[in-house]
């Protein structure tokens, strides 16, 4: 006789309209995002969604700037003074066609973008758009979840929850840099706040003291990470793993991964840590079963140049063309251990999510709260420096970087606080 199934016993909210719950208006059931067109931005905005479950009901708008030009010398405006700026000089320009200095005719300015598109082929983050939709639907679909990062992003995002603060929730991603309490809460990470500890206060003149950001310690605001948000998990790993299968499984282990950026005001470097990066790996490839080295689209050519001079021709050695498809989910799911340059938070907030060893090359070479970060994961046992004398064969772990899941679960606790919660 086969047994009898009982039915499982009803959840408070099983079968029970909305409308009764807590009211139809408080579940979340979409999100939009909005971004800078900086891979490294977008993604921890995308991270934090997808972890909140809603990776299928979003949609995507940019905050972009003119580019090309004399555009580059108006990137340190604010987004919507760059474009009053451009829109002043192209008018005058649409007058004159040349612009004549000191009796000599100047080419002509580049069209926006650096291309022959404009901006409006590109879908425009408009404050005033995206607070319209969150009214529209807001007795269908309940509040609207914003989620921005960057600091391109800032004025549109708080200008959103201005016009629209009972149906929208607002995350903001990376210290402002102004009043937190335009936001409902603020993502950031430890390092964020490093000028206000006292070696920070040693280094910075008092006289310029004030000007520093941000000046307060970090409020209820404020949710610390130690890295980047980003979207790998192990589902992610997992698939990654099963897509790169055929490619990778048949490597000779161990596999080490190499990921190299590129300088930045807070990490600069050159062709002095190409040389010593190529000099460290031929020391460990004894150790090695397997090397694949990728550059990112920040790698200035006389770094990569030399690392594909030094290295390309070693059996051992696989060098990415750059072509498609991108390993690098599959490098992450397959590698035994990562070296990666140390100006990226980004690329070493992945590596660490692995639990896998993460040898940092050059973290000497960064300043201020860049140098901040690196002493914090050496602190926890996350990384260690990449010195060439490693055996990648041995094997070391450590507590995965998980702050994309600890954010989710913050905004979880704070949006239950208002009586709202997220339902995909």
């Amino acid at each position: 006789m086969r047994p009898i199934r009982l039915p499982e016993p009803p959840s408070p909210t099983m079968g029970v309209p909305e409308i009764f719950e807590n009211g139809a208006y408080n579940v979340i059931r979409r999100a939009v995002v909005i971004g800078n067109g900086f891979p490294g931005s977008e993604n921890q905005s995308l991270g934090l969604v997808h972890a909140l479950g809603l990776a299928d009901n979003y949609v995507l708008y940019r905050v972009t700037r003119p580019s090309g030009g004399i555009n580059e010398w108006l990137h340190c405006l604010p987004v919507s003074l760059h474009k009053i700026f451009y829109y002043i000089i192209r008018r005058i320009y649409s007058y004159s066609r040349l612009i004549v200095s000191r009796g000599k005719e100047i080419a002509p300015l580049p069209s926006e973008n650096s291309g022959s598109v404009g901006l409006s082929s590109i879908l425009e983050a408009d404050s005033k758009q995206i607070v319209n939709m969150a009214r529209e639907s807001y007795e269908k679909d309940g509040p609207l979840l914003v989620v921005a990062s960057g600091r391109d992003t800032i004025s549109i995002a708080s200008s959103i929850k201005r016009l629209a603060s009972e149906k929208v929730f607002l995350v903001q991603i990376q210290h402002p840099r102004s009043d937190l309490s335009r936001f409902d809460l603020v993502v950031t990470p430890h390092h964020d706040y490093y000028a206000l500890t006292p070696q920070a206060q040693e280094q910075i003149p008092r006289f310029i003291r004030k000007w520093i950001t941000p000046h307060e310690p970090p409020d209820q605001h404020v949710v610390l990470t130690v890295g980047a948000l980003h979207q790998i998990d192990f589902a992610a790993l997992r698939s990654a793993a099963s897509t790169w299968h055929d490619e990778f499984a048949p490597l000779p282990k161990p596999l080490l991964v190499v990921n190299i950026g590129g300088p930045t005001c807070r990490c600069r470097y050159g062709s002095d840590l190409a040389q010593q990066l190529s000099a460290f790996l031929t020391n460990v490839l004894v150790s090695c079963g397997s090397v694949r080295i990728s550059f990112s689209n920040r790698t200035p050519k006389k770094v990569s140049n030399i690392i594909i001079k030094e290295l390309a021709n070693n059996p051992k050695v696989y060098i990415w063309d750059g072509e498609e498809p991108n390993p690098y989910m599959g490098h992450l799911a397959w590698a035994d251990a990562f070296v990666v340059t140390a100006d990226s938070v980004s690329m070493i907030s992945e590596a660490c999510s692995t639990g896998k060893p993460v040898y940092v090359m050059g973290s000497e070479r960064c300043t201020w709260k860049l140098a901040d970060f690196h002493k914090s994961l050496r602190e926890r046992g996350v990384v260690r420096s990449f010195t060439g004398s490693e055996d990648i064969s041995e094997s070391w772990s450590y507590p995965p970087l998980n702050d994309t899941a600890e954010v989710a679960r913050r905004v979880h606790d704070v949006l239950a606080e208002r009586g709202l919660r997220v339902r995909p």
